[in-house]
């Protein structure tokens, strides 16, 4: 019997009342319990009819501003200290309140309909002996359902059997990864043969053992029991939910896990959530204006406290019949000043924010110069949060295979028996002789060609039929269509590849192999299919030929072929010059070999292999170590090369991102050689840098280890804040290319972490077998640090053969030590942890499938719109938010202090200076457009430029256009402003005379030209800010000021205040204030001294002291350095990090019986590959 920890799932066949019982129970509250087994109903949604109202206020008031102004519409209402009417914050909170629950609301009925959608799905689910139609949503564990083509798969099923030979089951996982080719999936042999019909499958009682619930798409394991037999249950056996039945007319499953448990539900939950930079000092700094806020209304609390002991009390006129002490009529006071200046911090930012990113979104998806016509494909923000984020990249960590290159293989060159057929002739190989050649594939060296057909080099010969057996590759036949399902690019390229040498891969059951052999049709028996994965690096198939040998053939990376080689084999030397030779091309390589078997050592070994096949505990390791004592003494027969293609404009693009002081490292699955010779071939190592490998790396940190332990201790924190000297002294240009082998040392496991700290608080300490090794946990932190930072100090950094893991911890350490805003980019499974990790995520829709896209925040087709999407999108958003925030904050500092100026004269009364509906409307109505608009559309230079000049992209790296400086100045500029707002006015109407010789120095009067004022400035001022003018900008500030003049004499009507005369006080006094040309001469003069110094202070700016853009606009062209040729390189194996088909096509069952005719002369092969390289 064989068990495994996590077995704690028990599923028993059509048995409902089992899965019932008190055993399968768990609490849910206090004493109540449910099954722990769930319904096949989902709920995505977040709302119902009774929850809505309340939980949506609930979750907006979690938000810090609106519980603040929630706070302050409470204290409007408090008769003692209101100064304003409730109706000024209760207005714009209800406008942002009601607009954000209108989006949620939306949002969630969407999921509604979603949910009820796929929960009414039909289904026959086999109930009291008969199937049954059923709604998903009734499906229970236990239930065996029958699911017919293009049919949705509505739980976690195992597979029980198919209309298909050998229950065979195709599906699609398009909902699951988003890759839209066929997968396999294959029954037991023996639910194929004994669960065909009706009444067998109601009779079926199995007990299912299998791990709990996860969210691991790429790991099931489980035992059958069943007529007191044992059966393994692995990945290969099951259907999960979200996929799509195909090319399978019936098939009948068991559920194993429903609705919330299945695994595509467990991949569903939050991303992790994200925010700027700018929005992290945003926020700052709206606890800074509430932390000024309090300490200027207690100020001037104090000094009405002040006031009324020496003034107010003793003036009898303002007496207002209230008993209430000095003290405590300051203490009103102080929160009459909090209501009163609240709108420093005005509610209407956060939603004038939200509307810009959503615009900078749509600019993005609009943009036509990063839309791929081929696959018609635009770029898509999937995320409207981190636009201006684009602006401030530092670091870009990028995949290679499928990101830098196209990730389409093409098989270029060969070595054999130790002669290279590397010729490149002009004209390319005729394929009219072969009635199977793909007439697409070209290979340009004609010798080789004629040793297969002359049938005399037994070398070539026995090199093609490798390659046309020894893979994973399914065929179907469609009409007399042979469609090759590949796992990947590269077993595509290979297989096709022997197919227009002569040795065509025409089908294949679960035990045999059939190929057509140079016109010859014959039909190998296969005894093992010993698969590829990324710690073998290589992959093996045993065969019986027709006359009875027995010979193992083997391909993989050559780094573990040499390993395994015999000693008699030839061509060791030459192959690896040919390697060598491939390498500086860029190629791909996979060295082929093969060993004879004898009969008696064959039963042997496969004995053994059968008991690993039944491990559970470690059913990997145990296969791994059989595969081992085979898989030696191997014969070499030569290599392959493989060419995958760089994508169009990644050099130019790499060159200009460099350009712009962005520094980027490839994180790869790939071997060394191959990543080091992309990088050359991208630009991203030039000859001039010196390469530093692992070795280096290891010997530099030990120094400086070695270095550290010598001085004084020291703490964590003064230990970073020492600044260190850098580790390359030297002059010149540093590169550094590491694996994750290496890596490991560095980015160590949690686990490894726990034992330590319990191992040191047993006072023990685990032993250090070397002296470079950290002592404990604060030298492995550093140690950590000064990896970054050497790192860091590169030019350019290659990280090679590493895990996702390891890809999303490189990330991590930069984004932790460095505190840089990083960017991840990829197209594959194997980048959604680093994409996930990054502060940006972009995925590529490449071969690969969609998961990358899927996790990633921008998405589109080719790596060369990383340029326009930084550069130009990026940069616009940035330098847009950026002047957003400094107006926004300015026009509400001087609104707000002319309060606090007014304050002096009123005797700190909390009187306010303006009416109150220009308080309400100056935010939503008066000012809100102009500045919109800016953050919006405006650009300091058109895209060309920006592409052109790509050091216009540092101020954002360096934080420059926003920050506390920028804060500081907009706050003392928003002063300036109030001050003259308020005191020119003020010191016109003191004893002045108007026209008609009436005093026109009323408290109205004053509120109207002071309010003017304002508007007349702040729209000035944001036309001076605008860099780049439109029709709407015109528009929108002119409109701004006719707005503001229209609603003011309506509000200032008689007849508006005749039907609300408690609410509209300000009768007439607009038109009455107006008409005196001596306040219009105080507008005028007012704003002009408002905005002269801003004028002068730019002035001085464009010819004292330039910005970046204006130096590098002023720049020419510099010309290129002359390119010395460069050294050579190895390359890396030609394989997919993804496991292939191994399992299914060896697991005891036919994949597909031999069609009874074959194509013919004119038969249409083609290649559909399925998973992309490096796919781990």
């Amino acid at each position: 019997m064989y068990y495994f920890s996590d077995v704690n799932w028990k599923v028993k066949a059509n048995d409902r009342p089992y899965h019932q019982q008190p055993q399968f129970k768990k609490k849910v509250f206090l004493c109540i319990k449910k099954s722990r087994y769930s319904g096949n109903a989902i709920k995505t949604y977040k709302y119902n009819v009774l929850t809505f109202i309340p939980l949506n206020l609930y979750e907006q008031f979690k938000r810090a501003a609106n519980l603040y102004f929630l706070a302050l519409l409470i204290l409007q209402i408090i008769p003692q200290i209101t100064t304003l009417p409730w109706y000024t914050t209760l207005i714009p909170l209800v406008v942002v309140l009601g607009i954000t629950a209108i989006k949620d609301l939306v949002d969630d009925l969407a999921r509604h309909r979603m949910d009820k959608e796929i929960n009414n799905r039909k289904c026959e689910v086999l109930l009291n002996g008969s199937f049954q139609d059923s709604r998903w949503r009734q499906i229970q564990v236990g239930d065996v359902v029958r699911l017919k083509k293009n049919d949705f798969i509505p739980a976690d099923l195992l597979l029980l059997s198919s209309s298909n030979p050998n229950s065979l089951c195709y599906v699609e996982t398009a909902e699951l990864d988003g890759e839209t080719n066929l997968k396999f999936k294959m029954g037991l042999r023996v639910t194929d043969e004994m669960l065909q019909e009706e009444r067998q499958l109601a009779d079926f009682d199995a007990l299912i053992d299998c791990e709990e619930p996860n969210n691991r798409l790429d790991k099931f394991l489980g035992m059958m029991q069943w007529n007191g037999e044992r059966y393994p249950l692995e990945l290969d056996n099951m259907l999960l939910r979200g996929c799509k039945v195909r090319n399978t007319d019936v098939c009948h499953g068991l559920v194993i896990f429903a609705g919330g448990d299945t695994k595509i539900m467990k991949n569903s939950g939050k991303t992790r959530f994200k925010r700027t930079k700018i929005d992290e000092l945003m926020n700052y700094m709206v606890y800074t204006i509430f932390a000024v806020l309090i300490l200027v209304a207690a100020g001037l609390g104090i000094g009405h406290t002040f006031w009324y002991e020496q003034i107010g009390s003793k003036a009898w006129y303002l007496y207002d019949g209230l008993n209430y002490n000095a003290t405590y009529r300051g203490f009103l006071s102080f929160w009459g000043y909090i209501i009163v200046l609240n709108t420093m911090v005005p509610i209407s930012l956060y939603v004038s924010v939200e509307v810009i990113r959503l615009g900078q979104s749509k600019f993005i998806n609009w943009d036509l110069q990063m839309y791929f016509a081929e696959k018609d494909t635009p770029a898509k923000a999937r995320t409207t949060t981190l636009n201006e984020q684009l602006g401030q990249i530092q670091y870009i960590f990028s995949d290679k295979t499928g990101t830098l290159t196209q990730n389409i293989m093409e098989f270029k060159k060969c070595t054999i028996a130790g002669r290279s057929y590397v010729k490149n002739e002009l004209k390319p190989v005729d394929w009219s002789w072969n009635q199977y050649a793909d007439q697409k594939f070209q290979f340009m060296d004609h010798l080789l060609v004629a040793n297969v057909k002359s049938k005399k080099d037994k070398d070539a010969m026995e090199f093609f039929k490798l390659l046309s057996l020894c893979h994973t590759v399914m065929v179907d036949n469609k009409d007399g269509d042979l469609v090759y399902q590949a796992a990947s690019p590269d077993e595509g390229a290979l297989v096709t590849a022997a197919r227009n040498f002569g040795f065509v891969f025409l089908s294949r059951t679960q035990d045999t192999i059939t190929i057509m052999e140079m016109g010859q049709e014959k039909t190998y028996e296969m005894l093992a299919l010993l698969d590829f994965n990324s710690d073998r690096k290589r992959m093996s198939i045993i065969l019986k030929f027709p006359d009875g040998r027995i010979r193992l053939y083997c391909k993989g990376a050559d780094t573990v072929i040499y390993e395994r080689l015999s000693t008699n084999t030839q061509h060791q030397q030459t192959t690896q010059e040919a390697l060598d030779i491939f390498a500086n091309d860029t190629l791909r390589t996979l060295c082929l070999c093969y060993k004879d078997i004898s009969a008696n050592e064959y039963e042997a070994w496969s004995r053994k292999h059968k008991e690993a096949q039944l491990v559970m505990g470690d059913r990997e390791a145990a296969l791994d170590s059989v595969y081992e004592e085979v898989e030696k003494d191997l014969m070499l027969i030569g290599a392959t090369a493989i060419e995958d293609k760089l994508q169009d404009g990644v050099p130019e693009t790499i060159a200009t991102l460099a350009k712009a002081d962005i520094k980027i490292w490839v994180l790869t699955g790939d071997k060394k050689e191959t990543a080091e010779n992309i990088g050359y071939s991208c630009s991203l190592l030039t000859d001039d840098m010196t390469v530093h490998y692992g070795e280096d790396v290891n010997e530099k940190l030990r120094i400086r280890q070695t270095t550290r332990r010598r001085q004084p201790p020291t703490n964590f924190r003064r230990a970073r804040q020492t600044p260190e000297e850098p580790f390359f002294t030297e002059t010149g240009k540093n590169a550094l290319i590491i694996t994750g082998g290496w890596l490991n040392e560095i980015l160590y496991e949690k686990k490894k972490k726990r034992r330590r700290l319990r191992l040191h608080r047993l006072g023990r300490r685990p032993p250090s077998s070397n002296p470079g090794e950290p002592l404990n946990d604060w030298e492995k932190e550093m140690r950590q640090i000064d990896f970054v930072d050497m790192a860091c100090e590169c030019e350019a950094v290659i990280c090679c053969r590493v895990t996702p893991k390891q890809k999303a911890n490189v990330v991590s350490l930069v984004k932790k030590y460095k505190k840089a805003v990083t960017l991840s980019i990829g197209d594959g499974a194997n980048d959604v942890n680093m994409i996930k990790t990054a502060d940006i995520g972009v995925g590529i829709s490449g071969q690969e499938g969609m998961q990358a896209v899927m996790s990633s925040d921008y998405a589109f087709a080719q790596f060369r719109y990383l340029e326009r999407l930084l550069l130009v999108h990026g940069r616009w958003s940035y330098i847009r938010m950026c002047k957003f925030l400094r107006f926004f904050f300015f026009k509400n500092f001087s609104f707000t202090l002319v309060h606090f100026w007014y304050s002096f004269f009123n005797g700190y009364s909390s009187q306010t200076a303006y009416e109150d509906w220009f308080i309400t409307l100056y935010n939503l109505a008066y000012s809100s457009l102009p500045v919109l608009l800016v953050g919006l559309l405006d650009q300091d230079v058109n895209d060309r430029l920006s592409l052109k000049f790509p050091k216009l992209y540092i101020p954002g790296q360096q934080g420059l256009l926003f920050n506390y400086k920028n804060f500081f100045i907009s706050l003392f500029h928003g002063i300036f402003v109030s001050l003259i707002i308020f005191f020119i006015p003020y010191g016109a109407f003191l004893q002045t005379m108007g026209q008609d010789g009436e005093a026109p120095s009323d408290y109205q009067s004053f509120a109207v030209v002071t309010a003017s004022s304002l508007i007349f400035t702040v729209s000035l001022q944001i036309s001076l800010d605008t860099s780049y003018w439109t029709f709407v900008n015109c528009f929108a500030v002119l409109g701004s000021i006719a707005i503001y003049f229209g609603f003011m004499f309506d509000i200032h009507s008689a007849g508006i205040h005749v039907i609300f005369p408690s609410v509209f006080t300000f009768t007439g006094a607009a038109s009455n204030a107006l008409r005196q040309p001596y306040l219009w001469l105080t507008i005028l003069l007012t704003v002009g001294i408002s905005l002269l110094p801003v004028i002068c202070i730019q002035f001085l700016y464009k010819t004292i002291w330039p910005s970046v853009g204006d130096k590098e606009k002023k720049k020419k062209k510099e010309p290129e350095p002359f390119q010395r040729g460069r050294r050579s390189r190895r390359s890396a194996y030609a394989f997919s990090h993804s496991q292939g088909y191994a399992g299914l096509i060896s697991s005891g069952q036919s994949i597909r019986r031999r069609p009874a005719a074959r194509s013919g002369a004119n038969a249409n092969i083609r290649e559909i590959p399925l998973g992309g390289a490096e796919n781990i």
